[in-house]
């Protein structure tokens, strides 16, 4: 099976209106770039994006908000987007606001194949409305289910023609758990190399979970604060 595609653009090709994606990265390190450019250009709707936040204004999936393309956003922070923050509260997109650890979770628990679990968190807050509540050892826990999408789209550090990804220190947040809960899995790497090239001790994701990967261009890797010290 040939999973090298020639861009992002090829890669995002059957990605279209009303689509459920996954996107890797927390803040905007380890976003996929190359990949959130594409579906900017190609300017499908009404997607419901999976992240754990969205970007910037200007940049990773602040793009797709500021031209209208993302529907619904299920995310754990609203944080240092303006735009996502105004349309979330003139109602304009819908947004499914989720505990950090509950929707990390719930993505690594659709890779592995288990269809819920239980957690404390959010019990007796909004989050539980309408969940099942269970008691375990007199204390509340809230039914949380598995959380798939129709493509996980992810940016490693290196990889290798037959899928297998290595992400680079922080920048595999939720990138190695999104990479196996997707029916379609996208990855682009900053470096592309022949199988047998990667040390299989170093490997964070199995190339069985990846459908295509294609080799990244231009990436900013623009650093969201930063911080001096004098």
């Amino acid at each position: 099976m040939n999973k090298v595609v020639a861009n992002a653009l090829e890669a995002i090709k059957d990605i279209s209106d009303n689509t459920t994606i996954m996107l890797g990265g927390f803040g905007l390190c380890g976003i996929p770039e190359n990949c959130i450019n594409a579906l900017v250009e190609k300017n499908v709707i009404n997607l419901t994006c999976i992240s754990n936040n969205a970007g910037v204004n200007d940049f990773g999936l602040g793009l797709l908000l500021k031209k209208r393309q993302i529907k619904k956003m299920m995310s754990s922070y609203v944080g240092e987007n303006d735009e996502f923050e105004r349309q979330l509260l003139s109602g304009e997109l819908e947004v499914d606001l989720i505990p950090q650890g509950t929707l990390a979770t719930r993505i690594a628990m659709a890779g592995m194949g288990i269809p819920a679990f239980f957690t404390p968190a959010g019990y007796g807050t909004e989050v539980a409305e309408g969940k099942e509540v269970r008691e375990f050892d007199g204390k509340h826990y809230l039914m949380e289910k598995a959380l798939h999408a129709q493509f996980s789209i992810v940016k490693a550090w290196k990889g290798d023609k037959a899928g297998n990804l290595i992400f680079r220190k922080t920048t595999r947040n939720f990138s190695a758990s999104m990479a196996k809960a997707g029916d379609i899995t996208i990855a682009e790497v900053e470096e592309l190399v022949e199988p047998g090239m990667l040390d299989p001790d170093q490997i964070h994701v199995s190339g069985v979970y990846v459908h295509r990967i294609f080799q990244g261009i231009d990436y900013e890797k623009r650093i969201e604060k930063r911080t001096t010290q004098l």
